[in-house]
């Protein structure tokens, strides 16, 4: 279970996200543009931060919470500084990517959608990532990895610590 979220240490974004809903006020579709710039914001979107915009957009949290939940660019959990997208698309999991995903697993000491202790990395599979020609494939935020070994794991991680 993830701990609440600190309220003092995010006031200043509790602020900003306060004025952006104030000037932003009646918009056709504010709500998901309100849910991006609170993911901006505080990283991801946890019930504190939902219930803020329920009370201040005056949408029922039923509302919030069922669009968090349906668009995948949300998220209700705070994700790791570099979020590692390992791709298990046909190319790719035919070419040995579960045994990417295991070393990941193993180098990280976490399992897949979890993030490090430290909070430093965050393990997901994807589905496809649009790099066939390249497969097997892994992402590090915006950085692209293709034609990978299980061997190739430590190096590409210790980029990122």
């Amino acid at each position: 279970m993830q701990k609440a979220m600190n309220l003092k240490e995010n006031h200043e974004n509790f602020k900003e996200l306060k004025a952006y809903i104030k000037d932003h006020k009646g918009e056709q579709g504010i709500l998901m543009q309100t849910l991006h710039k609170a993911q901006k914001l505080f990283g991801y979107l946890p019930i504190e931060v939902q219930k803020f915009i329920s009370e201040e957009t005056k949408t029922p949290m039923a509302e919030i919470y069922g669009v968090a939940t349906f668009y995948t660019q949300f998220s209700l959990t705070k994700k790791g500084k570099h979020v590692i997208s390992v791709c298990m698309g046909t190319a790719c999991y035919v070419k040995n990517a579960q045994l990417i995903l295991d070393r990941l697993k193993k180098e990280l000491g976490v399992d897949e959608g979890k993030t490090t202790k430290d909070d430093l990395f965050t393990l997901d599979a994807t589905r496809c990532l649009g790099c066939c020609g390249l497969a097997p494939v892994i992402m590090i935020g915006e950085d692209v990895y293709g034609k990978i070994t299980p061997d190739d794991v430590p190096k590409i991680l210790a980029k990122y610590k």
